[in-house]
């Protein structure tokens, strides 16, 4: 692990530059026009959620006086985690090759920052730099909640507008549109998502331990 206060400021400033970078992408600005869905998007929530925790964790870094490992909650780090290697996922296993989608939308700024190097750098931001062997049996399953708020969010969203199919952007994802699907068609797909969501987390816990093992064992070899 990396306990070099100067290399997490560097790397958490990198990752917030490029946070703003995708941020501006996803309001239209690339475009030339606001695009006033940008609230939809679970991908755009997921990289709002995790950016607003990195800037939490620069400040806290560059408030810390010596080298050591980033402080934050470790239940909002792993729930943050979690929620953005879910849309790291469903977009390259399920979104990025669909028919109805433009494969030269995958190759835009936004696209890559938020799909790719966004939910990749946070990642190994929380292998690098955080005390492992911190994660809870429960974390796993408290990390479902911002996923199934953002469930209840578009169908209520859906509900409120009379599930009018000409509101832009109704349902975000084809394995939400019920037109499309059926509700047993969504149905079936939430619960496939939020199964894989959990057995990822319980991953992440495992790998956790892993990292703390040898981290320990490690500390003891240079004691000897």
């Amino acid at each position: 692990m990396v306990h070099s206060r100067t290399a997490q400021l560097i790397f958490q400033s990198f990752y917030l530059a490029i946070g703003c970078i995708g941020i501006l992408g996803s309001l239209g600005l690339y475009d030339a026009e606001f695009d006033g869905t940008f609230f939809v998007y679970f991908t755009n929530l997921s990289n709002y959620l995790c950016i607003a925790v990195m800037l939490f964790e620069l400040v806290q870094t560059a408030n810390r006086k010596g080298d050591g490992f980033v402080r934050l909650s470790p239940t909002v780090k792993f729930i943050s985690v979690t929620a953005i290697l879910l849309t790291f996922f469903v977009f390259n296993f399920l979104l990025a090759g669909a028919p109805d989608r433009d494969p030269l939308s995958n190759f835009k700024v936004t696209s890559i920052a938020f799909h790719m190097v966004l939910p990749l750098m946070f990642t190994a931001d929380w292998i690098l730099f955080y005390e492992h062997r911190k994660v809870k049996w429960t974390y796993p399953l408290y990390s479902t909640i911002f996923p199934l708020v953002y469930l209840a969010f578009v169908f209520l969203r859906a509900w409120a507008v009379g599930f009018d199919p000409d509101v832009p952007l109704l349902y975000p994802y084809f394995f939400l549109d019920v037109s499309q699907q059926g509700v047993a068609g969504v149905v079936r797909w939430c619960c496939i998502l939020l199964v894989a969501f959990i057995i990822l987390g319980y991953i992440l816990m495992a790998l956790d331990r892993s990292m703390g093992a040898r981290t320990s064992a490690a500390q003891e070899v240079d004691k000897e």
